[in-house]
């Protein structure tokens, strides 16, 4: 499981409702692949103005997500995540919070379906090898919650030998891409 000091806890509803902007998730996300970045740069990449990372990372670091570095000047000042992951509360234990977290937790699933669907209509374009190695399929369980969030953990457990490699490039094979992973697993509505 990542260390602690590799999370950053989201438990205030503005800080939920301020991540969930999408160019907020994007320019979280490139820090964390790309590493030390200014706004003029992040504009570069995500097609956006400078002048709205600026923003948007400004307002981010209100809730620790992102940090400047320190170094360079202006408009020159490159930032970074504060931590390759983020969390939030399953549970919420005011209505405010709850709406927060169910907003957030909403326009994250519908980001990952704007991944999978452009995914899907350029596999036929991938290798053979990156065909077969993606996975997408489902399967049908009988768990109690606690076996549920048993499972859970050792998926975590897996997938987190790879995290240092979001902030250490130089820990990447040859021939590595980056990859959403998605879990996913729920209960379905009693019959």
């Amino acid at each position: 499981m990542a260390n602690e000091r590799s999370v950053t806890r989201l438990t205030d509803p503005r800080a939920l409702r301020a991540y969930a902007h999408p160019v907020r998730m994007a320019l979280v996300g490139l820090l964390r692949t790309e590493g030390p970045l200014t706004a003029t740069k992040a504009a570069e990449l995500l097609g956006e103005s400078s002048g709205t990372c600026s923003f948007h990372l400004r307002q981010l670091a209100k809730y620790s997500l992102v940090e400047e570095t320190g170094e360079g000047k202006g408009r020159e000042k490159p930032w970074r995540a504060t931590a390759p992951v983020t969390q939030w509360e399953a549970i919420a234990d005011n209505p405010e919070l709850a709406a927060a977290t169910s907003m957030l937790n909403t326009v994250v699933a519908e980001r990952y379906f704007e991944q999978l669907t452009r995914w899907l209509e350029r596999a036929p374009r991938e290798s053979a090898q990156w065909q077969e190695a993606a996975l997408f399929g489902d399967r049908i369980l009988y768990l109690t919650a606690a076996e549920l969030a048993a499972l859970g953990d050792k998926v975590r457990e897996l997938v987190d030998e790879y995290l240092d490699r979001l902030a250490q490039p130089e820990l990447r094979p040859d021939g590595a891409r980056r990859v959403t992973y998605l879990a996913l697993a729920f209960p379905e509505e009693p019959a």
